[in-house]
């Protein structure tokens, strides 16, 4: 919400708790089931990623929408490779469905791949980056549930069934549900799925090198967000202080990230951030 002041409250969802991507996005279709035509195709979009083309974007996922609702069909947006990356998945790419508009039927989904397989996936034309986006209206994703995912249906049905989304009842009845991914849970079981190819500049920012990547930095290659910091002799840098009555001060230090916040202090070469993510979970238990 602060970073989408436009929006009016009733523009957000929000998970009672964390039920994982394939309950969050049952938990969605019901909301919209309810107030919008549940034969308008709807995108399910990362928040986490940085385009800058929002033209061929926006174009990418036009044409997914007129080709979902044209074959009553799941569409993927996948990104032609650009290098052989070990940090994707992969869409295997089968039989041309719109040439002109790039989109092909899915054949097969690959795991993130050592680099001599991702060299060959690229040789191969074959192939696109997994980007996990997907377009379908409410009717596609219930047909698509009843045909491969069962369990989902059910417990589609289960919260559909409940007078007021969002009541107590409602949210205790999602409580009650697993942890579920989309990928594994519906897109990959799916009966039927086609792909956009697209070519738009898209980044995926898993960790803090990629976040340093993408900001507006100073001369020295440094970013700095909040107040209360004091860097010497830095270079390369990513500082973000949330606590302005606590001094942050950085000193001979290059390649590194500095995040203060409430809850914690991060401080990590930039190169091996991504392992954040291992600290939080210890941190859970």
């Amino acid at each position: 919400r602060a970073q989408l002041p436009e929006l009016p409250d009733e523009a957000f969802l929000i998970e009672p708790g964390r039920r994982g991507t394939a309950h969050c996005i049952i938990f969605a279709l019901d909301y919209i089931a309810r107030h919008h035509d549940k034969d308008e195709p709807i995108a399910f979009i990362h928040s986490d990623h940085n385009v800058r083309d929002l033209a061929g974007f926006a174009r990418s996922f036009a044409t997914a929408g007129k080709i979902s609702n044209k074959n009553n069909e799941i569409v993927l947006i996948g990104i032609e490779p650009t290098f052989p990356s070990t940090g994707f998945g992969y869409i295997e790419r089968d039989g041309v469905l719109d040439e002109d508009a790039g989109v092909y039927n899915v054949e097969s989904f690959k795991e993130k791949p050592d680099f001599e397989t991702a060299v060959e996936y690229v040789r191969s034309g074959n192939y696109l980056w997994n980007c996990g986006y997907f377009v379908g209206s409410v009717n596609t994703f219930l047909n698509e549930l009843s045909q491969s995912a069962p369990e989902l249906e059910k417990n589609y049905s289960l919260l559909a069934a409940i007078a007021e989304h969002g009541s107590d009842e409602y949210n205790a009845a999602y409580l009650s549900l697993d942890n579920q991914v989309i990928d594994i849970a519906l897109i990959e079981k799916a009966k039927s799925l086609a792909v956009v190819s697209a070519r738009f500049d898209w980044m995926d920012i898993g960790n803090f090198k990629d976040l340093h990547d993408v900001v507006v930095k100073d001369e020295e290659n440094n970013y700095f967000k909040g107040e209360n910091i004091h860097p010497i002799e830095v270079d390369n840098v990513y500082v973000r202080n949330e606590e302005s009555d606590k001094p942050v001060a950085i000193i001979g230090l290059d390649n590194v990230v500095v995040v203060n916040t409430p809850d914690g202090i991060l401080v990590a070469r930039k190169d091996v951030s991504a392992r954040a993510g291992e600290v939080a979970k210890k941190l859970q238990k």
